[in-house]
């Protein structure tokens, strides 16, 4: 690693006297023709997630949301959800080239890859070449990571505004560049726009950047261009908080299964103890990135040994009055403002994509800590950190919420064909919210869910020779508990006839629900529902066992 540079004189520090020196038959960690391996690699790994896999039910919901008449309307769409609009006006224009789960996914595929590329140059200016390569291989081979760039979704474009962002900051400081600074601020407004966790970044970078800047009069012109970014950044979050994150509960998006699944990640006082809390979330956020518990304790204590590194003075090549302790506040305080909302219930914190914001921060301090342990068995290392990133990504622990073997986009393609094929013209199909939306993107090709407010309780869409019911985005996906009572809504409230076909379509989220759902729908007269993998099936409901169920005739 770097060596630290001499208080008494100033002097820089100096790169490890292997930091340049060949590898393996030559070739040097920071070879142009590795690196360009291992950004090759990581962009073959996010194409495969992006071709091999269904969509889950957010990609769908966010595909209905930018299928819209007009980017008036997509724009529209887009405050239905929790999050700015830009990435839906970027995927209204981006389905032009197709709506294939490949085209679609392609621009998170790309954004990953590019954000890898950013870590890197951000770790080689902020630290050493070894730490950055390391950065480069945990950034661009952690399965969570890999996921977020292969859906459609925000996360893959935040992350590489951040990583932009931490890059142009540190060069603008460096050079005195009032022009980088300005594309950092056009950078950080690309975060804002994409994901609410931009707030929390820009906050991050904006104390950051206040320190590392002081005393303004020395560099004004740099000072004066990032007040100015400043100014612009306040004005966006300030306007979307005001006019539409402060006004999503007055609508059905955030509530429900959506607050249910959050509240595990926000602290309940009185439940919990709040240290306890503290650390079993922080160690969540690492079992999160590499998607394995063990790994994730290790990936942990690399991240702690870098940060007492970094403050014991490991001076990472940044300028004299940051160093290496302005890196790690820097580091630290990352997780604070993540860790300080979930206190208080406002944001989730721990092994969520909500946290994902903290992968650049976890990357910097664990790459670091790890090149540190093992400097001159430096590919050594590498090779461990390959195995690890392998074993993480072909056998998870925990699994993602869709098993591999259940996500198979052929296993959809059966189901479709299938249900097809059973389901005769004039059929209607019952689905819950989720359902119904990989439902218009399979079967309708076209959105048959409510997307604009007020929704109501149940709604009727056509579907080619079918027609689809599902409730709003409350009744986000059907449980045994509930489901007579919403088959008797739905019969009472379109006035379903025994003559009439009436079938259930199930997909998305409902493996751990799929077992007390289908032990309730046999008094419906489906006893053995046509199942494809364990997040998918179908099946024919009998309006006559609906009858007997409930008492009455629904004719």
């Amino acid at each position: 690693m770097i060596s630290p540079g001499n208080p008494a004189t100033g002097a820089r520090p100096q790169a490890h006297p292997s930091a340049g020196n060949p590898g393996i038959d030559g070739l040097t960690f920071d070879s142009p023709l590795l690196l360009g391996l291992v950004l090759l690699a990581a962009f073959a790994a996010r194409l495969y997630e992006a071709a091999a896999y269904f969509l889950n039910p957010d990609e769908a919901m966010h595909f209905v949301e930018a299928s819209q008449p007009s980017l008036a309307l997509a724009y529209k769409a887009a405050l239905t959800n929790a999050h700015p609009p830009l990435f839906i006006l970027l995927l209204y224009s981006w389905r032009g080239l197709g709506h294939s789960e490949l085209i679609l996914r392609l621009p998170s595929a790309l954004a990953g890859v590019a954000c890898c590329w950013f870590i890197y140059l951000w770790l080689k200016l902020v630290m050493d070449r070894k730490a950055a390569f390391l950065g480069l291989l945990l950034m661009a081979f952690s399965p969570a990571f890999i996921r977020l760039s292969a859906e459609i979704r925000q996360y893959a474009l935040l992350l590489f505004f951040m990583a932009a962002c931490l890059y142009l900051a540190e060069r603008a400081v460096r050079e005195n560049s009032a022009s980088l600074m300005l594309l950092y601020s056009l950078s950080l407004y690309g975060a804002l726009l994409v994901h609410y966790s931009g707030l929390l970044f820009a906050f991050l970078m904006g104390v950051y950047l206040l320190v590392r800047l002081y005393p303004f009069r020395e560099r004004s012109a740099l000072a004066a261009s990032w007040a100015a970014g400043q100014v612009g950044g306040v004005a966006i979050g300030g306007y979307f908080i005001l006019t539409h994150l402060l006004r999503l509960r007055e609508g059905s998006m955030l509530g429900g299964e959506y607050d249910a699944f959050l509240s595990r990640f926000v602290f309940h006082p009185g439940e919990q103890n709040a240290i306890v809390f503290t650390a079993a979330k922080t160690l969540q956020v690492f079992t999160y990135f590499f998607s394995h518990g063990l790994i994730g304790s290790l990936g942990l204590l690399a991240f702690l040994c870098g940060l007492v590194l970094l403050w014991r003075g490991r001076d990472g090549g940044m300028e004299s009055g940051s160093g290496s302790r302005g890196l790690a506040l820097l580091i630290v305080f990352s997780f604070v403002v993540n860790w300080v909302p979930a206190l208080l219930g406002k944001y989730p914190y721990g092994g969520t994509r909500h946290s994902a914001f903290l992968f650049p921060f976890t990357v910097a301090a664990m790459s670091y800590g790890l090149s540190y342990w093992l400097n001159r068995k430096f590919w050594c290392l590498v090779l461990g950190v390959t195995i690890a990133l392998l074993v993480c990504n072909f056998f998870p622990a925990p699994p993602p919420g869709i098993r591999p073997k259940d996500h198979a986009r052929l296993l959809m393609r059966e189901a479709v064909d299938s249900f097809r094929r059973s389901a005769p013209p004039g059929a209607i199909v019952i689905a819950d919210y989720q359902s119904a939306l990989l439902l218009g993107y399979y079967v309708c090709g076209h959105g048959v869910v409510q997307t604009f407010l007020p929704m109501q309780p149940l709604f009727r869409a056509e579907c080619g020779a079918y027609s689809v019911i599902s409730p709003s985005s409350n009744e986000f996906r059907f449980s045994g508990v509930e489901i007579t009572g919403q088959l008797q809504s739905i019969v009472a409230k379109y006035g379903v006839g025994v003559e009439t076909k009436l079938w259930l379509f199930s997909a998305g989220w409902i493996a751990d629900s799929a077992p007390e759902l289908e032990k309730e729908l046999v008094k419906f007269g489906c006893p053995a529902p046509r199942k494809y993998g364990e997040n998918i099936f179908w099946c024919e409901i009998a309006i006559e066992g609906l009858r007997e169920e409930t008492g009455n005739s629904p004719d």
